[in-house]
């Protein structure tokens, strides 16, 4: 399983990578798995300014559909726009090529709330 050590994670398996004020946010390797092939993501939230937890689009894959929840408040700049031709690019390299969103944070007090990568393996190991 593949949890970089750069990275915050959440209870949800999303993770974040923080650069500068702005950060990126996508799906670990364990969530790809388990929803299995990703066929289509939706997300039409880009330019809202969204709090920690509340979702901003979905993830569809061949049998289920799920939620995707912000790690951080923050205000959402992009989407991945790589991902609306080739959505399984979040199951072939969800860490880099297969990020969601790009956003600008509003609270970075929040980061500290997120789970450690150890936390994170813990938690999927329990």
């Amino acid at each position: 399983m593949n949890i970089p050590s750069d990275l915050k994670y959440t209870k949800d398996h999303e993770w974040i990578r923080v650069v500068g004020d702005l950060a990126f946010i996508g799906i670990t390797d364990f969530a790809q798995g388990e929803l299995g092939d990703i066929v289509y993501l939706e997300i039409e939230t880009v330019g809202e300014t969204l709090n920690r937890e509340d979702i901003f689009g979905t993830i569809e894959a061949v049998k289920t559909v799920s939620d995707l929840f912000m790690p951080v408040s923050g205000e959402i700049l992009e989407m991945n726009e790589a991902l609306a031709d080739a959505a399984e690019l979040v199951n072939k390299d969800p860490y880099d090529k297969g990020w969601l969103v790009k956003i600008k944070m509003t609270d970075t007090a929040e980061l500290d709330e997120l789970l450690t990568p150890e936390q994170y393996s813990a938690m999927i190991s329990e």
